[in-house]
């Protein structure tokens, strides 16, 4: 009920924005069937993706739908593409500062020095012994 309830206001807010640019008026019962064909599509649509990555892991003898996954059943559309992988990237990106993260305050935790402070304590040292 929540997406549906989602959708109708962003199909709302759509014809809304329509309405500004084409100085056109859309009845509440027209924006509430725009709402219900939208929800309805969405759903079929997402009926066919799921059996897609069903078909896919079972061929890959997988469990798991990967990004790899996702990428293969958006390739016939080349912005959606750029898009799924564009995102993958940034959270890649994003999980890798995370892990770097929690290494570094494991290492704090430990007493143990990262080598980039470790590098920082000899030059500090050499400096100091040359005084």
């Amino acid at each position: 009920q929540r997406l549906k309830a989602a959708v109708h206001y962003t199909v709302g807010c759509l014809c809304q924005e329509v309405e500004e640019d084409k100085d056109v008026q859309f009845s509440k019962q027209s924006i509430a069937a725009i709402s219900e064909i939208t929800f309805r599509q969405c759903v079929s649509v997402g009926k066919i993706v799921k059996w897609c990555f069903l078909i896919l892991c079972r061929h890959a003898k997988r469990t798991t739908v990967n990004t790899e996954d996702v990428k293969l059943l958006a390739r016939r559309s080349n912005s959606l593409l750029r898009y799924i992988t564009q995102k993958s990237e940034e959270l890649a990106s994003s999980n890798m500062e995370q892990k770097e993260k929690k290494k570094k305050k494991s290492s704090a935790a430990k007493g143990e020095r990262t080598p980039g402070e470790q590098e920082a304590a000899v030059t500090e040292n050499e400096d100091s012994n040359m005084a």
